[in-house]
């Protein structure tokens, strides 16, 4: 039987790889690392959680032994991928519908734990991070504004230009013309 570490503040793939490099370290065979959980093939005792929870704290990770944050988690977890990695699509379906079928609870459970917790709705934390990724691609300078739009599902460039300006005080060329761009890392969203 699988045993399964969930652990907070993974948010991208050298993530990832930091956490497999402890594992490894410490000989604990894993089957996998993904963002927010590692996959182990065995339980654990205490002492060798106590090391990990301390070596995964030095690099800004935390184990998460309580099941409602562990469901906080998992949602954020969700929406960065649904946002930032998304390669199948998924960004066309509904949000609650893709979070639903993924976690297998009720979208109005789900809101209402991760809004107690985190003091803002899915929905803000899900907007707050289409932002973060509009200022990535704009950054890159791939992507022309309606482009952007299209991708990250907006209805209209107008839209994402409304929602931008009301979270970043900037409009969108300004941001693009800025000299030095004021991103955030995803977990500080």
């Amino acid at each position: 039987m699988a045993y399964i570490l969930y652990i907070k503040n993974m948010v991208c793939p050298r993530c990832v790889m930091t956490v497999e490099g402890i594992l490894e370290r410490h000989n604990i065979p894993y089957k996998e690392v993904k963002l927010g959980q590692a996959i182990l093939e065995q339980d654990l005792d205490q002492q060798t959680i106590d090391r990990i929870q301390e070596e995964l704290r030095q690099v800004g990770f935390e184990l998460i032994l309580d099941q409602r944050q562990i469901l906080i988690e998992q949602i954020k977890k969700l929406v960065i991928e649904y946002i930032h990695y998304d390669t199948l699509g998924s960004k066309k379906i509904n949000f609650s519908d893709y979070l639903t079928g993924h976690l297998g609870k009720s979208y109005p459970y789900m809101s209402e734990i991760f809004s107690k917790s985190e003091g803002k709705t899915i929905e803000r934390y899900l907007i707050l991070q289409k932002i973060e990724r509009v200022k990535e691609l704009i950054s890159y300078g791939e992507m022309n504004f309606s482009e952007i739009a299209y991708e990250l599902n907006y209805s209209s460039v107008a839209h994402l230009s409304r929602q931008f300006k009301q979270i970043t005080g900037m409009t969108l060329s300004e941001f693009r013309d800025q000299a030095k761009q004021s991103r955030k890392s995803l977990d500080q969203v």
